[in-house]
């Protein structure tokens, strides 16, 4: 059980303090930014929003030469003949698109300089913020609401030596259905009520443990995977509900080692550990669910999965945490009675007397 917990205070260290190397990551957003024209037609470049609005990839065709220009005019980055992408150290873009709200330009950064040119990427390919794209204040665009368009800007290119405009229109989202945070909540609220319920009966209980876990990674692996490297998908995404899957596969374990010790008239286990290994799934779906609450209202989420799934999953994973946490210090640091079974179980009514 030790290296178990060690793991998931790794884990959880990494994922609260690590910070993406190239932008912030796409968050939840109300906000759907689309391609609507590239004027004139390419069809050896490809433009498309990611993230719902929050970053610009393109992709070039091998031996097309591309320039996207920045906000000052000057030269952002440059996609070479060769599949190679680079980008300006120069430029005060680099430095304004290293977060989605935007960052101020050290003064070395000067539109007007010799590009100062710095290779990030070798596939054709690459994501960025671009601030002409999304909505770039906190507060709701002011006499709009949901349906309505809330900009419409151009991007400026130049492909092989030819001017390229790309227009970006970003429309407000209506909200989404709360009908599967609810479900979802259920159903976590279940997964403890049935733990609770089948430890009652005398039988094996840790397996419920698994399925809000097992959801869990697969949603955050979904969302880990549908983001490219450079805009930063976060490591608990899917880290959290990893160690949640494996310490539910302990407490499994450590479960059924304890009944068959007691089945064999060995000596009976005290199931401490499996209900260490239970604490421990319960804290990092609670995290995990937390982590990603924003998620739960907002009209668009930074995934391929479905939205519903994700809402679930994150419904799920909260509640059946939380009461996982509870159950798993109650029978930890909960009065004991008597030893049911030889599995640790606590009793109800008073001590037998043997006198």
């Amino acid at each position: 059980m030790r290296p178990l917990a060690a793991m998931a205070a790794g884990v959880v260290l990494a994922a609260a303090f690590s910070t993406p190397v190239f932008a912030d990551p796409a968050g939840p957003t109300d906000y759907r930014s689309e391609v609507v024209s590239v004027d004139p037609p390419r069809d050896d470049i490809d433009v498309e929003i990611i993230g719902g609005d929050s970053f610009v990839e393109l992709t070039a065709q091998p031996g097309t030469d591309v320039v996207v220009v920045g906000y000052r005019g000057e030269p952002y980055l440059w996609f070479r003949p060769d599949g190679t992408v680079w980008e300006n150290e120069k430029a005060p873009t680099t430095y304004q698109n290293l977060s989605r709200f935007g960052t101020d330009a050290p003064a070395a950064a000067d539109p007007e300089a010799e590009p100062d040119w710095h290779q990030v990427a070798s596939d054709h390919r690459w994501a960025w913020h671009d601030h002409r794209t999304h909505w770039m204040q906190t507060t709701r665009p002011l006499g709009a609401g949901p349906g309505d368009q809330i900009l419409e800007a151009v991007v400026p290119l130049v492909v092989d030596d030819a001017d390229v405009a790309v227009t970006v229109a970003s429309t407000w989202q209506p909200s989404p259905s709360p009908l599967p945070v609810w479900l979802g909540g259920i159903a976590g609220a279940l997964a403890a009520v049935g733990w609770w319920a089948t430890r009652r009966r005398g039988r094996p209980a840790m397996p419920w443990l698994v399925p809000p876990a097992a959801l869990a990674l697969a949603v955050g692996a979904w969302q880990y995977r549908s983001l490219p490297s450079e805009t930063g998908p976060r490591l608990v995404w899917w880290a959290l509900p990893a160690v949640a899957v494996v310490c539910s596969t302990a407490a499994v374990v450590a479960e059924r080692r304890d009944r068959q010790l007691a089945k064999s008239g060995g000596a009976p286990g005290s199931g401490f550990w499996a209900e260490a290994a239970m604490l421990l799934v319960g804290v990092e779906l609670a995290i995990w669910g937390w982590v990603k609450r924003d998620g739960l209202s907002a009209a668009l989420i930074p995934t391929d999965a479905p939205g519903w799934l994700d809402r679930f999953a994150v419904a799920a994973a909260f509640t059946s945490g939380v009461g996982f946490t509870a159950l798993a210090l109650w029978a930890l640091f909960g009065p004991r009675q008597r030893v049911q079974g030889g599995l640790g179980l606590a009793a109800s009514g008073p001590p037998v007397s043997t006198s």
